[in-house]
């Protein structure tokens, strides 16, 4: 390796006051730099003044007000991603008490985070959660008043605006033990006999619209008895008791898919497969969503646990018949006796081929992957292909061209002729590369069978579409 490329090794070799002269050369101009230069000398001073240098940094973003647009987002999202990583991968490690401590005060910053972003800020949620996270890691390591923790973990929870609290108590479990889980819910049983008042305070606007409404109680009741509904349950889980977990919720709850689900795992990780079996069989699956693989494989999981292997069989080829998902034909030939999965796959294309659905069809076999099958159902159903799924067409195109190139010029022509027939002229050049491709595999095919030549073809399209100009001539 050449001795100038940028490397650590290299550097090391320039020597530590070259080094220093060349980072303050590099950081003026630079406060992100700057604040991260200070952090490490901070750090090299100890664990309590680079603590003190993270406090001085969050409370300095607490108190900024300016809108961040999405130009000075990445920046945000960056240092709040370095104050995390200086109390959970630095100070943690010396002091992991201050380090909780510090972990409270950088999730407290997410009221006054998300009033300066734009809605929906997936990087911000993913910086808040990531440090959520961080709880379990270090709430093992630290010895606190059992009564200030519970204390601040149901105010935590109280004021959680933004969600992004939840999941807390599952997190402190470990740090809480059996007793804390038990004064925590007396605390929470507390406050759900309190009136029904949020700690935190809502916009005035708010406020006034559901005084108005005269909703205002009936609001705060509902958000009071939620939470305490989620808080009991997420302690009766950290305690195992399950059937009390499952006793918060309501008939109605229970028949949901999405619910019944949550609990099916619970259950069948704790070896009651029959009670899960229990609880997926009484759901609403007309509220199930179409193609919901996990809710099946679990079903299928609590069928194979309790040793029902035909009715796992049966239900895996019930449920590929109806969505061609492929992990379910896969796992079904897994299941049969050698020789009998040949027969049972070609069985099971056959049928693919005959699909209602051809797009569906032709994503089953380009996921499988049989690409002969693929280009044999294009070609024979060449006229069912829609144009709108053009993304799906244009990926498959390209790998079907070069063993299947007449199949590669049918999903060609399908996304060509349903621009020109929406006139979509801004996307023209992208009809032009089609044809140019479509070119080129001409060359390779003898027989086109009953699909039109391509020389006809493009010129019944250049006379039905008025298609003029030189990125038209050289498609000629």
């Amino acid at each position: 390796m050449s001795k100038k490329t940028l490397n650590s090794k290299n550097l090391e070799a320039l020597g530590a006051e070259c080094l220093a002269e060349l980072l303050l050369e590099v950081s003026i101009g630079s406060a992100a730099i700057k604040r991260r230069l200070r952090l490490e000398i901070s750090h090299n001073l100890g664990p309590l003044e680079l603590a003190r240098e993270v406090r001085k940094r969050l409370a300095s973003l607490r108190k900024s007000k300016s809108f961040v647009g999405w130009r000075r987002r990445k920046a945000l999202v960056k240092d709040l991603s370095m104050q995390n990583d200086m109390i959970t991968k630095k100070i943690a490690v010396q002091d992991p008490i201050i380090a909780f401590e510090l972990l409270w005060e950088f999730m407290d910053l997410a009221p006054s985070v998300y009033s300066r972003v734009d809605d929906n800020c997936v990087e911000v949620d993913q910086v808040f959660r990531n440090a959520l996270m961080q709880f379990g890691d270090i709430g093992p390591h630290v010895e606190l008043d059992q009564s200030l923790l519970t204390a601040k973990i149901l105010d935590s929870l109280i004021n959680n605006d933004f969600g992004v609290f939840d999941g807390l108590i599952g997190l402190l479990a470990p740090t809480l033990g059996s007793e804390g889980l038990c004064l925590l819910k007396e605390k929470v049983l507390d406050y759900s006999q309190t009136s029904s008042k949020r700690g935190s305070k809502e916009h005035a606007t708010l406020e006034f619209l559901r005084d108005l409404r005269s909703e205002r109680l009936s609001y705060q009741r509902n958000y009071q008895d939620e939470l305490v509904r989620v808080c009991l349950q997420e302690i009766a889980r950290a305690q195992g008791e399950i059937d009390e977990y499952i006793s918060y919720y309501s008939e109605e709850d229970l028949v949901r898919p999405y619910i019944a689900e949550k609990i099916a795992k619970i259950l069948l990780a704790a070896n009651r497969a029959e009670d899960a079996l229990t609880i997926l069989n009484g759901t609403n699956h007309g509220e199930q969503i179409h193609g919901n693989v996990e809710w099946d494989m679990l079903y299928i999981a609590c069928l194979t646990a309790l040793g029902r292997f035909y009715d796992a069989q049966d239900h895996r080829r019930r449920r590929f018949e109806q969505t061609l998902t492929p992990v379910f034909l896969r796992d079904y030939l897994n299941g049969l006796p050698d020789f009998e999965d040949i027969e049972a796959e070609e069985a099971a294309k056959k049928q693919v081929q005959k699909y209602e659905n051809v797009h569906n069809a032709l994503s089953f076999f380009l996921d499988w992957p049989d690409l002969a099958a693929a280009a044999h159902l294009i070609k024979s159903r060449a006229t069912e292909l829609s144009g709108e799924f053009e993304e799906m067409f244009a990926l498959a195109a390209d790998t079907l061209q070069e063993k299947h190139p007449l199949a590669s010029i049918v999903l060609r022509r399908t996304i060509i002729e349903k621009i020109l027939k929406d006139r979509n002229f801004s996307r023209y050049t992208i009809v032009a590369n089609h044809l140019m491709d479509c070119v080129a595999l001409d060359l390779d095919i003898v027989d086109y069978g009953s699909l039109e030549p391509h020389q006809s073809y493009f010129l019944r399209l250049r006379k039905e579409y008025q298609l003029k100009g030189p990125q038209w001539d050289r498609v000629d």
